[in-house]
């Protein structure tokens, strides 16, 4: 009972730096991220993220004057530990709502490095295309299921993020939150999938 208490009670801290990073105008340029898809056969790479607590895809924002992959090589590496080629891009989605923000997605493989968890994403795990967790942030599975579909063309999403978005965001957080963790319906995948060809 104690540690649930604990895990909930650190709820505020996290919300207020998210509340903080979504709400920063300290720049005049418009937030660009990129995310990664990252498969190994069938199975999908996500990434815990620290503050809002829910599986995500790697990756993150670009800096001043950075090219998508270059942010993107360098943001998986960050969280991950891994080191990605870029196979090609996905696609663009432009997001509205309580963050405004350009997402670009891109598959990659990878090449070498030891899965690592970092400060921001401090649990990494694979799970099968055909058991994704539940508490897998919801504007990831566009991104996703993009990836998966292998367009021929780039694709370009228009999405919006409005209450039901946060709302199921904080679902997601409080799920895990409370179940240490563990929340998603499915467990990951053994990590010695990290050692198949």
């Amino acid at each position: 009972m104690h540690s649930l208490l604990i895990r909930i009670l650190r709820i505020f801290p996290d919300y207020f730096e998210t509340a903080r990073e979504c709400l920063s105008t300290g720049s005049s340029r418009r937030l660009e991220v990129v995310h990664a898809v990252i498969f190994r056969k069938d199975k999908i790479l996500f990434a815990l993220r620290a503050h809002l607590r829910g599986w995500e895809l790697p990756g993150g924002s670009l800096l001043p004057g950075e090219s998508e992959e270059t942010a993107l090589i360098r943001e998986v590496k960050e969280e991950t530990g891994l080191e990605v080629t870029v196979e090609r891009k996905v696609g663009s989605y432009r997001r509205t709502g309580l963050v405004p923000h350009k997402a670009s997605v891109f598959r990659c493989r990878v090449n070498s490095g030891l899965m690592t968890p970092s400060e921001e994403t401090p649990h990494l795990a694979w799970f099968r295309l055909q058991e994704l967790p539940s508490t897998l942030f919801p504007w990831f599975r566009s991104e996703l299921l993009d990836a998966l579909a292998n367009y021929e063309e780039e694709v370009n999403r228009i999405e919006s993020q409005g209450l039901k978005v946060v709302m199921a965001a904080i679902w997601i957080d409080l799920a895990m939150r409370v179940s240490g963790d563990r929340a998603g319906g499915v467990a990951p995948v053994d990590e010695s999938i990290l050692h198949e060809p």
